[in-house]
């Protein structure tokens, strides 16, 4: 009972603190963090001991499954160095580099406990990065190579604290410690490849949704187990069989699983990341009172605490700054990889906050090792400090140095260009399948369909201060309007009991999914101020129509004269490049920017809509 009541408690408090952090703009992992504190020090609220198998087992791989599922294994491929120098490189650099500043500042501590306390407070948190990272708006390079160091560094940190363990019992020689780190790396490689092949060929043959979810839940254990059956890393395994498995699942069959998934989850991600951030303030008394009566005093644990930080806050730019420059003097790599400015090596130094691996791990040390409750301090004291320092001051850092992140302008431009062209293949598609015999009022409602959800993409481009809604979003109020009449009158029906159960639950679920289907035509998408289009990925690259475009100046008063004699409303409103004519959006009743088109053969048109300025060539498809 007591179990399930702290369960219960900590998912409300998660809850709690998660919409009043997204209420009041404040982090909710400081948030948490800050409210675990408060709590472990109330009198009604028992000590909680963090149990290390729970985390390294039963939280971690989920945790890094779900960060793996989101991660982009192009991407992570195209950053594997710059994650390779910080996952493996700095992890190794810092386990040592702090190991001799604590033996350094505690004598008393073997060398091999010492390095085993860097190897606990190397690694970044994978939670902590993301959920920092994504609300400060970095560029998404950088949100990259911090996701991709967070998901692998854990292996790294996990070896290395093995080694230096096993140092503590005894003596390990170098060659041992390379042949754990080549089993820890070919292993998890290897397992994490098999697990995904064996799951992704179980869920194209399981067309049960409930089924296909439970096999996407069991997953990391999947992998994970196995490859710690074997000595080799668990974690990559991990890592390994999310970034496969997200990468094959937009191509499996069942869309209905693939949406199951994601939703599971998400809230999966949501209750466990969370609630991590809560438990690591939970152990502040606990810890604290750990070292009261160590020999070393009082005085002296605290400073080297908080020297211990300094170094860890420290030796990470020390790193970063010379991983990131001295590599592109090679002539090679300098071709290849331009480096980056250094506001992006500055923001990644700073991005170095720990999270509840770190006091797991610590956990690990031999509960007979002289002075392990101030090396336990000494993470909780790095934990609480980088997710206080650098959690607190990271947002005003990349502001301060300019750094932008990803222009929802145009990511919505480049969205409606990509949904252009598989419109376009959805439409040609159905030109191959049809056959003389398919009702024309079938074809016809399919294509519209079809067309109607690219057009939408392209209405959004609109200001979204505009008086008149838009015609999906028009479309989308009022249906939603008549599907909650339709639920209503569903609902009213079952009270009278005239219909079975299941036959009503049927009905009940089907309006639930064509109106999570329509809700996000209506949240407004927020446009930053500014210029518009400039510097747009080209989904199908560029073409000569785009670039010999002559630039046109844009009339004050422009409109579509077409629309004007036909007595209908345009929706957007482009003008021609060859001839400067206006016409209405393919959303617009009139059509009038295709039509002309479709007349005169000229190929670039461009937006006249306040703040925009991409082209659009008919002939090659192209955005520019």
């Amino acid at each position: 009972m007591e179990v399930a009541l702290g369960l219960l408690v900590i998912v409300a408090v998660v809850c709690a603190a998660s919409a009043l952090g997204r209420k009041i703009n404040v982090s909710v992992p400081l948030l948490l963090v800050l409210a675990g504190v408060i709590g472990s020090f109330l009198p009604f609220v028992p000590p909680i001991e963090l149990n290390p198998e729970l985390v390294l087992v039963g939280l971690l791989p989920p945790l890094l499954y779900a960060a793996a599922l989101r991660t982009s294994l192009y991407d992570f491929g195209s950053n594997r160095r710059s994650i390779a120098l910080l996952s493996v490189g700095y992890v190794i650099f810092g386990t040592v580099a702090v190991g001799f500043v604590v033996w350094w500042l505690f004598p008393e501590i073997p060398l091999a406990a010492a390095i085993a306390l860097g190897a606990v407070v190397a690694p970044p948190d994978a939670v902590a990065a993301t959920a920092i990272a994504r609300k400060v708006g970095m560029p998404r390079k950088i949100v990259a190579i911090l996701e991709g160091e967070s998901l692998v560094n854990d292996a790294t940190a996990l070896v290395c604290l093995r080694a230096a363990i096993a140092a503590i019992a005894g003596s390990v020689s170098a060659a041992e410690i390379a042949g754990g780190f080549l089993l820890a790396a070919g292993g998890g490689l290897a397992v994490g490849l098999a697990a995904a092949y064996v799951l992704t060929q179980l869920r194209q043959r399981i067309r049960n949704v409930s089924i296909n979810t439970a096999t996407s839940l069991m997953a990391p254990f999947a992998a994970y187990l196995p490859a710690e059956a074997i000595h080799a890393s668990g974690v990559l395994a991990v890592v390994v069989t999310g970034l496969v498995m997200g990468t094959k699942a937009p191509s499996m069959p069942n869309g209905a699983a693939r949406l199951s998934q994601r939703s599971n989850w998400n809230t999966v991600q949501f209750l466990l990341e969370n609630s991590v951030f809560l438990l690591i303030g939970l152990q502040v008394r606990t810890i604290i009172e750990g070292v009261q009566d160590d020999s070393l005093g009082a005085a002296r644990i605290w400073t080297g605490c908080a020297i211990i930080l300094l170094a860890v806050l420290l030796f990470r730019p020390v790193w970063v700054f010379p991983a990131t420059y001295l590599p592109r003097l090679i002539p090679a790599v300098q071709r290849k990889d331009p480096a980056p400015q250094w506001q992006s090596a500055a923001i990644v130094s700073w991005a170095g906050m720990r999270g509840v691996v770190t006091l797991a791990a610590v956990l690990v040390l031999p509960s007979d090792l002289e002075h392990r409750s101030v090396l336990v301090l000494a993470a909780m004291v790095v934990v609480a400090g980088t997710l206080t320092l650098q959690g607190l001051t990271l947002p005003g850092l990349v502001r301060l140095l300019g750094v932008q992140g990803p222009d929802p302008r145009e990511d919505a431009l480049n969205q409606a260009s990509l949904m252009q062209l598989a419109t376009e293949a959805g439409v040609e598609r159905l030109r191959e399948l049809r056959v003389e015999s398919d009702p024309p009022e079938v074809v016809a409602m399919l294509k519209r369909r079809t067309q109607e959800r690219g057009l939408a993409a392209w209405e959004r481009l609109g200001r979204p201060t505009a008086e008149a809604s838009t015609p999906s979003q028009r479309y989308a109020q009022l249906r939603l309007a008549m599907l909650q009449a339709e639920r209503a009158k569903v609902l009213e029906l079952r009270r009278g009991g005239e219909y079975a159960h299941e036959v009503l639950s049927e009905v009940l679920d089907r309006l639930d999914v064509e109106e999570s289907m329509l809700e996000p035509a209506l949240e407004e998408l927020e446009v930053a101020g500014g210029a518009g289009g400039e510097g747009l990925a080209q989904p199908g690259g560029a073409c000569e129509h785009l670039e010999s475009a002559p630039s046109a100046k844009v009339p004050a008063d422009a409109f579509c004269a077409d629309c004007a004699n036909e007595g209908t409303t345009p929706v957007h409103l482009r003008m021609c490049l060859t001839c400067s004519t206006v016409g209405c959006c393919d959303s617009s009743p009139g059509t009038h920017a295709s039509r002309h088109f479709e007349a005169t053969g000229h190929p670039v048109m461009r937006s006249i809509e306040p703040g925009e300025d991409w082209r659009w060539c008919y002939e090659d498809g192209l955005l520019g």
